[in-house]
């Protein structure tokens, strides 16, 4: 897969997965096209090294995308502990 369709499934992929995850999340198209790029490389890892799933040529397969969506939902909630815990900071 190419890097357009890396940056497609990541834009599509990270905002799926901040409508999942409850809670303020900021950053707009911009914090949620990181979050599913990255998302979605966390999630192909896992789908490789666990599950032993080959998701480099397959954008269009489910497997594909339910693994870069969960890896979205596993980058946002990282973000929004993160972020939640240096707010309350004084």
């Amino acid at each position: 897969m190419g890097i357009i369709g890396w940056i497609v499934l990541g834009l599509i992929a990270g905002a799926i997965a901040r409508l999942i995850l409850p809670g303020r999340q900021g950053g707009g198209w911009l914090g949620a096209l990181v979050t599913g790029i990255l998302g979605a490389l966390l999630g192909g890892w896992i789908a490789s090294a666990i599950f032993n799933i080959d998701v480099n040529n397959s954008f269009f397969e489910l497997s594909t995308w339910i693994f870069a969506i969960l890896g979205g939902v596993i980058v946002a909630f990282i973000w929004q502990w993160i972020s939640s815990r240096s707010g309350n900071r004084a």
